[in-house]
């Protein structure tokens, strides 16, 4: 740790809630070099949704590697593309009745997004992004300029235009509703009609929000009527952390650009989609490049991960360790009254919000010291957020939760007062 604090730059962040230096991983526990296990309810950010190192995707890399298949490619013709291409549409597209062009943009979530502005924009001829309150899609400026986060925005450095704010889901006062808001703004007659909405189902950085299904749908119909193109970043919430494929899948919306990455390539692998109705996809060729958006090692991961939706399985799964997760935060809330103020989430990706924000820190490195990896969410970091692997076995999930109770426990009395807030 002296090594990474004397070389690395200060902007370093999970290093520092985490000071342990780790060396081996598999399923939903990580070991650092003491030979310490930590449960992991973190998984990447969201990008380890089928665990650490799952061994029929390792097996597939290895095999690959072995047999001298090619590596980077840009977006040239490879075996390895064209077998993910046609598992993605047979498993993924095919069956939703979702006729999507796939577009490589580069290798990360920024990159979808950066690239579907990119298109809106280009397929509109209008400039304008709506986004919403405490939303995130990136930190490249184009994703940024989306981003709520005024301490984020800030460090851009240079002022970040056409996007406008509205607020998400229960964001006004007094239930005020959110879509007529919206539906306002885009008649007026001052202000441009907006390129495209872009979106998360649950604002994942910004406290783990959940818009309804309802609310979705008013969106999309919205979007469709006003010819605004309608955008899901679903890079964190997509890939079953919600139960199905698409976080959308529930409101039976047809987006119409979805953006993906972190856990679609399975374990880890740099790979982002931007998905693009047929009609949509007018670019130029190399209009949009990137020089890592052929990672193969990542496609040929990814389509080992793509046996999980071969059946519904995975979804039910998911479906039961989400009533774990919300059965041990709803008793945590009730435990400490006031201490705890909202418990939220739909599949696995679930948090509770504390009162005091500092609260939520305070038991996030409580958890760390008990052997549990877990992150805070929210405009004021007030959320502790849990994202566990959608496939950790029962046992080892009630562990986890276990954990997460004592660690708010040796911080909060049964009465429900803060007994370590004094100090």
């Amino acid at each position: 740790m002296d090594m990474i604090a004397d070389l690395e730059s200060e902007v370093r962040s999970y290093s520092r809630a985490w000071p342990s230096v780790f060396t081996t991983a598999r399923g939903a526990t990580v070991q650092d070099e003491t030979g310490r296990s930590f449960i992991d309810f973190f998984a990447g950010a969201g990008a380890l949704n089928y665990g650490h190192n799952d061994p029929e995707m390792l097996a597939s890399l290895i095999d690959y590697l072995r047999s001298g298949g090619i590596l980077h490619s840009l977006d040239m013709a490879t075996t390895a593309k064209i077998d993910f291409l046609t598992q993605f549409h047979a498993l993924i597209l095919a069956p939703r009745g979702l006729d999507y062009k796939v577009q490589f943009p580069g290798p990360t979530g920024a990159n979808a997004v950066e690239a579907a502005l990119k298109l809106a924009r280009k397929v509109t001829g209008r400039r304008t992004v709506v986004s919403f309150t405490n939303a995130f899609h990136g930190m490249t400026l184009g994703a940024l300029s989306v981003t709520a986060n005024p301490s984020k925005r800030a460090a851009a450095g240079v002022p970040l235009h056409d996007t406008v704010f509205m607020p998400f889901e229960g964001g006004l006062p007094n239930g005020g509703d959110t879509i007529a808001h919206l539906a306002a703004s885009f008649n007026d007659p001052n202000t441009e009609t907006p390129a495209a909405v872009i979106v998360e189902t649950i604002q994942a950085e910004g406290g783990v929000n959940v818009a309804s299904s309802d609310w979705l749908r008013q969106l999309a119909a919205l979007c469709k009527r006003t010819s605004v193109l309608l955008i899901v970043d679903d890079i964190q919430t997509g890939c079953g952390r919600t139960g199905p494929f698409f976080s959308f899948e529930p409101a039976g919306i047809t987006p119409d650009i979805v953006t993906l990455s972190k856990s679609i390539s399975g374990v880890g692998q740099p790979l982002a989609l931007t998905l693009m109705r047929r009609d949509l996809d007018i670019w130029e060729p190399g209009e949009h490049n990137g020089t890592f958006r052929g990672n193969n090692a990542a496609f040929v991961t990814a389509t080992a991960a793509l046996r999980y939706w071969r059946d519904d399985h995975l979804s039910q799964r998911v479906a039961q360790n989400a009533t774990l997760m919300r059965a041990a935060l709803d008793a945590l809330r009730e435990r400490y009254p006031g201490i705890f103020n909202a418990v939220r989430g739909r599949g696995m990706i679930q948090g509770i919000s504390c009162s005091d924000p500092a609260l939520a820190g305070q038991i996030a490195t409580a958890a760390y010291e008990r052997g549990l990896l877990l992150e805070t969410a929210g405009p004021h970091a007030e959320v502790i957020k849990l994202l566990p692997p959608l496939t950790i076995d029962p046992a080892t999930l009630q562990e986890g939760l276990n954990r997460l109770a004592e660690s708010a426990d040796a911080l909060l009395t049964p009465a429900g007062s803060a007994s370590a807030a004094d100090d």
